[in-house]
């Protein structure tokens, strides 16, 4: 059959999903009649929950004699190593700009990886069927951009089109009939080449396929998806594994051999060059590695991924509440799903730094946060450090990760965002107004001054602000970078919070505990109004007495919470506190004990 392989890249929320279940629908490789949740592809739970793709995922569809494999792509800046991957099994990219919001931070980094394989995108402005869109101004802006990121002639000459993702239309020109997908269809056949490899089809050929993603099944065990690159592949053949070196991993058999057809992997007994399989029954092979005929001696070699920026110590959680809820607390687990996760996940770096303890290197805080809920909901407990900034050293001189800051705000907050930025050693190199009272503000800031940011930002803005960030090179370190300038209160007794001890504690600053929770020596219950941290009892009752009076019964009122969650307790903490992860809660601890229990302690031991 004709194929065309093609991936879909865009910025967060730029619409890739959702046209992506358009597609399928008017394929027709989903029934009228067939339910199909909305956005189908974005099938795991925290993809759903955030609303954005975590992992790349495959799909097929036929239209008019040729199939398409298309592959839908994160757009979140720290999944960037999905989209890398990614790209060197497709022959071209459709890029998907919101005609709003226009090119963004992501929109570069992915464009400027398909140009440099020397793919040639199809271009859609989706969105425009929004009120404040503005298309054709978009449309120049992608072009610049084109331009600055030193595209071929070749690539300059692309098609562009105009959509409506949740609408399911697209026209060439915005005067013409909005009724469905066929012209986007005719591009992506027209304008996308068959895939190489199918020249290379065909017994005679030897088979060679380059993993690119890696998941585990509970019945078929790993399955490792690709693009075949040459020859046949036919289920029960015996194949051999090489590394990027050329080492032999292992040699195994082929137990089940899926292809792509609509939402769903089907079994299949044969699969030729140029198309997307996923392959079954190896134990060893990983992202990377080639499947091959064992005739063959050389692997594919496969494209470098970015370094990772950013680093967090995972240990065993060893407060005086562990082990009551989570049932994975041993270090052994923690460390066979770590270095299980890094496989998979090529963009994350693991090792062990002893006693328990690892480093985890990834692109982000929201990478990072990803893989902490997910080990979180399947029962793991741990305790994870403040996130820190990989440094790098040239001739000497101590670099650091530098990222691109693209705010959206309205007029009336500019001023304090360019403030707390420029105190966070960010340097302002663009400032525009964008319409509807907005204005887009662009900075070149160190990463660790970033850290913990969002959740102040969009406070000053009122919730109203947009904030995206994406790494852009390394640069010498930027000097000190102030931090939180509130202390903590921290607990002094073992028991539950009781409502009386805590409505005491509220004039001292902000509570993180409600009555009834538990809490422990050591363990952080809330933010001081002042710098300095603050030894409190929040176990403390009310002392019962036959006195009966207006002010002694006074009604105890607690100011109502908000829950930190996972990201926001991350880079909440200070270098000498951790967080402790369970399945049910989210707490905040000191590393070390008080220094009235070190004594105790001390005590104790000299006695």
């Amino acid at each position: 059959m004709n194929i065309r392989n093609i991936a879909i890249i865009a910025h967060v929320d730029h619409g890739k999903t959702t046209l992506v279940d358009q597609l399928l629908k008017q394929s027709g490789s989903v029934r009228e009649n067939q339910h199909m949740a909305e956005r189908a592809m974005d099938s795991n739970d925290q993809e759903r929950e955030r609303g954005i793709t975590i992992l790349a995922k495959c799909t097929s569809v036929e239209w008019n004699g040729t199939r398409l494999n298309i592959v839908d792509t994160p757009g979140h800046a720290d999944f960037g190593g999905e989209v890398e991957r990614i790209l060197s099994m497709v022959d071209g990219v459709v890029l998907l700009v919101d005609a709003a919001e226009s090119v963004m931070p992501q929109t570069k980094f992915v464009l400027s990886k398909a140009l440099k394989l020397g793919l040639k995108p199809i271009v859609v402005v989706n969105k425009i069927d929004r009120s404040d869109a503005q298309p054709n101004e978009t449309l120049e802006s992608i072009f610049d951009l084109f331009l600055a990121l030193e595209a071929s002639d070749y690539q300059l000459d692309f098609h562009h089109l105009f959509a409506s993702g949740r609408s399911g239309w697209a026209v060439d020109e915005l005067e013409d009939e909005r009724k469905d997908l066929t012209p986007l269809f005719k591009r992506i056949v027209e304008d996308v080449p068959p895939p190489k490899p199918q020249a290379l089809a065909g017994d005679e050929h030897p088979f060679k396929m380059l993993v690119t993603t890696l998941e585990a099944d509970n019945f078929l065990g790993r399955i490792l998806t690709g693009r075949i690159e040459s020859g046949v592949i036919t289920t029960n053949r015996q194949i051999k594994v090489l590394n990027r070196n050329g080492d032999i991993v292992e040699k195994a058999r082929v137990t089940k051999l899926l292809a792509f057809r609509g939402l769903a992997r089907v079994p299949v007994d044969r699969a030729e060059a140029g198309d997307i399989v996923a392959i079954a029954g190896l134990e060893d092979a990983t992202v990377a590695d080639t499947l091959c005929d064992p005739t063959v001696e050389a692997p594919i070699p496969a494209h470098p991924i970015d370094p990772p920026t950013l680093a967090m110590t995972i240990s065993v959680n060893d407060s005086p509440l562990a082990g009551r809820e989570g049932d994975k607390v041993q270090s052994r687990v923690i460390r066979d799903r770590l270095f299980r996760e890094a496989e998979g996940n090529v963009a994350l770096k693991v090792k062990e730094t002893g006693e328990g303890a690892f480093e985890v290197a990834g692109r982000g805080e929201l990478q990072l946060g990803v893989l902490i809920e997910s080990m979180r909901r399947e029962g793991f407990e741990l305790s994870i450090s403040r996130p820190r900034v990989l440094f790098k050293t040239e001739d000497g001189q101590r670099l650091e990760p530098i990222e691109e800051v693209t705010v959206d705000v309205d007029d009336a907050y500019t001023g304090v965002v360019i403030e707390k930025i420029s105190n966070r050693k960010g340097e302002m190199v663009d400032m525009r107004p964008t319409g509807a009272g907005k204005t887009r503000v662009v900075f070149h800031a160190p990463a660790r001054g970033l850290i913990g940011y969002h959740g102040e930002f969009l406070t000053d803005t009122r919730g109203t602000g947009v904030m995206n960030r994406m790494f852009l090179d390394y640069a010498p370190h930027k000097g000190a970078v102030g931090g939180r300038i509130n202390g903590v209160l921290i607990s002094t007794e073992n028991g539950e919070a009781v409502a009386y001890g805590l409505w005491y504690l509220e004039e001292r600053g902000k509570l993180f505990v409600v009555p009834g929770t538990k809490v422990y020596e050591g363990m952080i219950i809330g933010q001081n109004a002042k710098d300095n941290d603050l030894d409190v009892n929040p176990t403390k009752a009310k002392q019962l007495t036959n006195i009966r009076t207006t002010s002694k019964d006074e009604a105890v009122r607690l100011t109502p919470i908000v829950p930190m969650t996972l990201e926001q307790a991350m880079a909440y903490i200070q270098d000498d506190e951790l967080v402790e992860v369970t399945p049910q809660n989210i707490r905040l601890r000191k590393r070390e004990l008080l220094p009235h229990l070190r004594k105790r302690a001390k005590q104790a031991a000299d006695a």
